[in-house]
C-alpha cells in the first residue's frame, strides 16, 4: 500500500458537505476563518479544513495578501491554512449580510439562495476534520489556497454525479443520506490531494511534494509499508534507488526532517491510533510499531505527545469505553 493510502487508512477523517449554494450575479459573501466554524461543524475536532466545489458557473475567491483566483465549474478549492475568504461574482462587491453561523449550520446540508438574478453559480461547501498532526503532515508546504479541477480526472464525472445524488438523498425521508454525503466529502478531499500531487510544479515542498518525488516517494512508501522494520539510511536509500546522501538531502528539503525522524513520527502516529482504537497492551503496541522494549517506546511517545502512552490513552477513554472494557 502506498504512503498516502496507508496514512488515510490509519488516521480517521471525519467530513461532510454542509452547504449547497445557488447564487445569481451580482453576489458576494464573506466566510469566517475555519477556527470560528470548527466548534459548530465538528465539536472537539483538533483541526478542520474547509473546501468548496464549483458545480456550475464561475466566481472569484479573495484571500488576504493573495491575488484573486477565478474559479470555474469543476474546480475544488481547499483552504489549507483555514483563512477567512471572500467569494463573489466579481471583484469589489460588498458581501451580503450573513446569518449567524450557528443558525446557518443548524440544518445540514443547508440550501442557500441569493443574488441579483443574473448568471448562476452553484457551489458546495464541505469540511474535513482530523488530528492536528495528520493535518500538519498532509498540508505542510501547501499554499493558502489549493485549486484543482476534478473534471480533468478519471473520477471527476463519477464524483459530481455521486454528490448530486447524495444531496438529493439527504433531502429525502430515506435514512442514510447524511452518511453518504460524509463519505463523499472524504473521497472528494482525497481526490484533490491525488490531483495536487500529479499537478504540482517545481519548487514546492512538503509531504505531498515528497510523495510526488521519485526518490523521496519511494522512501516514504517503504517506511509506510514496513514501519516496524529496523530501517537504516543505507537500506532505505537502496529501496528508493538513490545514494544515502541524495536521499538524505532530498528528503530533508521536501519533507523538512530526516528520514529517521520521519519514521519516529509515523510510528508514534500509528501507536496513537492503536491506543485509541484497541485494548492492546503497551508491550504489544510497542512491538507493532518497531520497539523492542516498553521503555524505548514510552520515551519516544512522551517526546512526541508530551505524556506517557498510558496517560494519553486514559485521556481519550470515554465512560462507554470503560463500561465495555474486559
Amino acid at each position: 500500500m502506498d504512503a498516502l493510502s496507508e496514512t488515510l487508512r490509519v488516521v480517521q477523517l471525519v467530513g461532510a458537505i454542509f452547504l449547497q449554494g445557488r447564487f445569481t450575479a451580482p453576489w458576494c459573501y464573506q466566510s469566517p476563518p475555519a477556527d470560528a466554524a470548527a466548534p459548530l461543524l465538528e465539536p472537539g475536532a483538533e483541526r478542520v479544513v474547509i473546501f468548496h466545489m464549483i458545480t456550475e458557473g464561475e466566481c472569484v475567491v479573495e484571500l488576504p495578501s493573495q491575488p484573486p483566483t477565478w474559479l470555474t465549474a469543476g474546480d475544488v478549492i481547499v483552504f489549507s491554512q483555514g483563512d477567512a475568504h471572500r467569494m463573489g461574482s466579481a471583484l469589489g462587491l460588498e458581501p451580503a449580510p450573513g446569518r449567524p453561523l450557528k443558525e446557518l449550520l443548524q440544518r445540514r446540508p443547508r440550501q442557500l439562495n441569493f443574488g441579483g438574478g443574473g448568471a448562476t453559480t452553484r457551489l458546495l461547501c464541505g469540511y474535513l476534520a482530523c488530528d492536528a498532526r495528520l493535518a500538519r503532515l498532509l498540508l505542510a508546504g501547501l499554499p493558502p489556497l489549493v485549486r484543482v479541477n476534478v473534471r480533468g480526472s478519471n473520477a471527476g464525472a463519477w464524483l459530481e454525479a455521486s454528490v448530486r445524488y447524495a444531496l438529493a438523498e439527504a433531502r429525502s425521508p430515506r435514512p442514510g443520506g447524511s452518511g453518504v454525503l460524509s463519505k463523499l466529502a472524504e473521497v472528494l478531499f482525497i481526490e484533490v490531494l491525488r490531483l495536487y500531487i500529479n499537478e504540482q510544479s517545481a519548487g514546492r515542498t512538503g509531504w505531498l511534494a515528497g510523495l510526488g518525488d521519485r526518490v523521496v516517494g519511494g522512501a516514504l512508501n517503504a517506511l509506510h509499508q514496513r514501519p516496524a522494520h529496523a530501517w537504516t539510511l543505507e537500506e532505505l536509500a537502496r529501496e528508493a534507488g538513490a545514494s544515502r546522501s541524495v536521499l538524505a538531502e532530498r528528503f530533508q528539503h521536501l519533507v523538512g526532517i530526516s528520514p529517521m525522524q520521519y519514521l519516529i513520527q509515523w510510528r508514534m502516529m500509528l501507536a496513537a491510533n492503536l491506543l485509541c482504537g484497541s485494548k492492546a497492551p503497551l508491550a504489544r503496541i510497542a512491538e507493532d510499531v518497531g520497539y523492542q522494549t516498553d521503555t524505548a517506546f514510552i520515551r519516544a511517545f512522551r517526546r512526541e505527545y508530551g505524556v506517557p502512552p498510558a496517560t494519553w490513552r486514559r485521556g481519550r477513554t470515554t465512560p462507554a469505553d470503560m463500561a465495555v472494557a474486559p
